[in-house]
């Protein structure tokens, strides 16, 4: 069967989807190309939505990962505002959940992303409880921190994870009162460990954020539909007119789930089990994005990342993989934030328990250095503050798996570069 006699369904039209049907057209394929969003707006990318966007400084339609007009001058089939409610992998055809339509498929992604998990508290039905997915929740937070700032009002965040601390960093830079509750003993600890918890800890402090650690969200009180407090587990309350829950995301496998596709146990993270070229149970069915579980070939484990370049690179992986090339999926995993003054970037995969120390290179102090995360001298993961073109080098490091001096890691007169040789 020739390219042009082939249909290639995505579905979900976040980065991920938009990306593999950009690569598709990249890499030559003439066949059909059907990308399924359930929201209206067309794919956009989310990291704005918590950073720039929200805080006002980049318009709405940077957000967007193509022009609207470049679909259609690509041939790329948009269904916007549309779900896909069944998948029967037996007839290889996917059915929109509004008309019932059927389309038949010869290879179909699953980009179907991941959504906040919500708070099981009483008071969630309150107007003034948010969450941010989606533009539509920028666009309505972006209003609601512009009132709060102007009539010296409260927020209040339930989970000081990177999306938690964002948005402390935006309200306070509208100038609302911010109050942080997180159950860990520092901001990020699964993620940074204490040490480089502390330090955000620290940063936000400085900005006027109060943090309540130890302790979660037990009810959310109002009067009229308006949110007037929140209570934690160690009976104290805190004033609030509006409150964010950022307790993080649960993968969206539904639709795999009910198409009979392997699973990832929630254990480790959940998802839709795919290979290392991202391929499910269902050879004919792909996965890519915040959804898919993979076995990373460097890392030696299983990693579900819902961070923006596994996004970016992982839909043009999928992509090339239904067109049958032989690629591996084996990229470094990165992040960055922007908080207040401090821009950071983490390249790498090391959770508590995983390393047996940080080295430091650079002044701490002052919020300029890079932070290794290093297990028996070998790099796991690097994170540089305010410190800049590093990105490759660091990753080259956690790619060589080799043994370094640690005094050579540690003194920022040593070239990264020359540590990797």
């Amino acid at each position: 069967m020739v390219d042009a006699d082939q249909t290639f369904v995505i579905v979900g039209g976040g980065l991920a989807g938009a990306k593999a049907a950009e690569t598709l057209r990249a890499e030559g394929f003439t066949g059909r190309v059907i990308l399924i969003c359930d929201e209206r707006d067309h794919p956009y990318e989310r990291p704005p939505l918590s950073k720039g966007y929200l805080l006002g400084k980049e318009e709405r339609d940077s957000v967007f990962v193509h022009e609207p007009a470049w679909y259609a001058r690509h041939d790329v089939e948009l269904h916007l505002g549309q779900t896909v409610d069944a998948v029967d992998r037996a007839a290889r055809t996917v059915r929109f959940g509004e008309d019932g339509t059927v389309v038949r498929y010869d290879k179909l992604l699953l980009a179907t992303g991941a959504e906040p998990r919500r708070l099981d508290i009483p008071g969630t039905d309150l107007a003034g409880v948010h969450h941010l997915r989606r533009l539509a929740h920028a666009e309505r937070l972006k209003g609601v921190l512009a009132s709060l700032g102007r009539d010296n009002g409260h927020l209040v965040i339930a989970g000081a994870g990177w999306i938690g601390l964002e948005i402390a960093a935006a309200a306070r830079q509208y100038g609302a009162e911010v109050t942080v509750v997180h159950r860990g003993p520092t901001p990020l600890h699964s993620v940074l460990g204490p040490e480089l918890g502390q330090l955000f800890a620290e940063l936000h402090r400085e900005h006027g954020v109060r943090f309540h650690f130890g302790a979660t969200l037990t009810e959310i009180t109002g009067q009229d539909g308006m949110v007037l407090a929140a209570r934690t587990d160690d009976g104290e309350e805190h004033p609030a007119h509006a409150v964010l829950a950022a307790i993080g995301a649960a993968p969206r496998v539904s639709l795999a789930e009910a198409a009979g596709l392997e699973l990832a146990a929630r254990a480790d993270g959940g998802g839709i089990l795919v290979d290392e070229r991202l391929r499910t149970s269902d050879p004919d069915i792909h996965a890519a994005g915040d959804v898919a579980s993979f076995p990373h070939a460097l890392l030696g484990t299983r990693l579900r990342v819902e961070h923006w370049a596994n996004a970016l690179n992982g839909g043009p992986a999928a992509a090339r993989s239904m067109l049958g090339r032989e690629e591996v999926y084996d990229r470094v995993p990165y992040f960055f934030t922007d908080q207040y003054d401090l821009g950071m970037e983490y390249s790498g995969w090391a959770p508590p328990g995983s390393y047996d120390q940080v080295v430091i290179r650079g002044d701490a102090g002052k919020r300029e250095f890079i932070a290794f995360w290093v297990k028996e001298g070998r790099v796991l993961a690097g994170m540089n503050v305010n410190v800049w073109d590093v990105t490759d080098p660091v990753q080259a490091l956690i790619r060589s798996g080799r043994r370094v001096d640690l005094e050579a890691l540690a003194d920022p007169h040593v070239p990264l570069d020359g540590l990797v040789a």
